[in-house]
């Protein structure tokens, strides 16, 4: 069937739609049928561009679909993600205007079987591990009776009232320094490390000890950070790390000259003969944990449902974040197009350029000019000396015929005074008349007596 005018089109498809208008359509249709779900897959094709998104495949045996995770996200993640790693993901369905794909908008992502946390414990153990970190060789000895003592820790928890009450009841000699820093936190991090390389440079202490009461590992998550853990290995001064319950394992205890399963323990190794007060401070530190704990779930809880009724931007932002992301990468290969096409055209003007340089016409005739020179002089020199014995052969002719010549010989030119004119007979002149006669050098004013007639 063939139609013959455009506006026939409308009769035929009343419901006609464009492409956009239709993938709008299932866009809207899947969000609002499909709200926040957990699904579970393996992450494979993962794409980390430099916006810090992630973009990758969410798939199992028999079926894949696309997802992202969001920088604000991924930022909040304590693992590295990575091909072939089994997670649950909580997320919405949505679609991919542009290219009409349908995929997973993420809000929360755990790995399946273990922990988040656990799961950055372990992939940072093992990257320190394999840099020799926590080699037994790298530890120092304790000092057996230490003067001087650092605490890096709470200044407000309960571990430094152990501390403090233990070493002055068994060692009041010692003088004690503390570094008081946030335990756990945003700011706990950078706090801890900086208070341990203060107290190196100090350099007067005999040993440090670093640690905080227990708690979950969420709350003990601090010590774990790598920049901590570096900071403890790189330490002049041994190091006891107390962090936590005895069951609590840290990276920084790992890194530490020495651990101790709790800050009162730390107590006992650090000063001589010492005695444990924590027991009983920490039934109340876990009945205040107990109680944040249900504080904060319910506050969370809370949270959730006013969010819940919140409209997601995410959901108006994605699709402009990873139009951002196709048009960043496709600037980028034009542009490398672009300058590679310029430095060929400028390589190719270069060419020309010196191949109609004037410099090089002008050494050319300037050769040429020096080689016609040489020979114009050369044939100068040659005429000029060719020229030269011409003369002196024309010379020598002159002289030769010149009648001064004859002079020099003895013989004498005779002019008559009368009129001027050589007289080359007797009878040119008459007696009494007077000549002058030319020598070789001067002249001779004569007077004629008589005159003989030629033989």
């Amino acid at each position: 069937m063939c139609l013959s005018n455009s506006s026939h089109v409308p009769g035929l498809f009343p419901s006609l739609l464009t492409v956009s208008a239709l993938t709008r359509q299932i866009r809207s249709t899947l969000e609002q049928n499909f709200p926040s779900l957990w699904v579970e897959g393996e992450i494979s094709n993962l794409r980390c561009p430099s916006s810090g998104h992630r973009y990758f495949t969410l798939k199992d045996q028999s079926s894949q679909i696309r997802a992202v995770l969001f920088r604000s996200q991924v930022e909040r993640l304590k693992f590295v993600l990575q091909d072939g790693l089994e997670v649950f993901v909580l997320g919405r369905v949505s679609v991919y205007e542009p290219r009409g794909d349908y995929q997973l908008l993420l809000e929360a992502l755990e790995p399946k079987g273990i922990g988040a946390l656990q799961l950055a414990f372990l992939q940072l153990k093992a990257k320190l591990e394999a840099e020799g970190l926590f080699e037994p060789a790298r530890k120092k000895s304790l000092p057996q009776y230490p003067q001087r003592i650092g605490l890096v820790t709470s200044p407000v928890g309960a571990a430094i009232h152990d501390l403090l009450t233990i070493m002055h009841r068994r060692w009041p000699f010692a003088q004690v320094l503390i570094a008081p820093v946030a335990v756990q936190g945003d700011e706990a991090v950078g706090q801890i490390v900086g208070a341990i390389q203060a107290l190196n440079e100090l350099g007067e202490l005999d040993v440090l000890i670093v640690g905080r009461g227990g708690g979950s590992l969420e709350d003990l998550w601090a010590f774990n950070e790598e920049c901590v853990v570096r900071a403890i290995a790189s330490s002049r001064i041994p190091v006891v790390s107390a962090v936590g319950h005895e069951t609590d394992v840290t990276l920084s205890d790992l890194a530490a000259d020495c651990r101790a399963p709790t800050p009162s323990a730390a107590a006992e190794l650090v000063v001589p003969d010492c005695f444990t007060v924590r027991h009983h401070l920490g039934h109340h530190q876990v009945r205040l944990e107990r109680s944040m704990r249900s504080m904060i779930a319910a506050r969370t809880v809370r949270v959730q449902v006013q969010t819940g009724r919140l409209p997601e931007p995410r959901l108006m932002l994605g699709k402009f974040v990873q139009q951002v992301d196709d048009l960043e990468r496709q600037l980028y290969v034009r542009m490398k197009h672009w300058c590679r096409n310029l430095q060929m055209r400028l390589l190719s003007h270069q060419s020309a350029i010196w191949e109609r340089n004037p410099l090089y016409e002008i050494h050319r005739q300037q050769r040429a000019l020096i080689e016609r020179g040489t020979r114009l002089v050369r044939g100068i020199s040659g005429c000029i000396l060719a020229k030269r014995h011409q003369t002196e052969l024309w010379v020598s002719q002159l002289n030769q015929l010149s009648p001064l010549a004859v002079l020099a010989r003895g013989y004498s030119i005779v002019h008559s005074l009368r009129d001027g004119k050589v007289v080359k007979k007797s009878t040119d002149v008459s007696a009494g008349e007077s000549v002058r006669a030319r020598l070789h050098e001067g002249e001779l004013i004569c007077l004629v007596q008589r005159t003989h007639p030629p033989s």
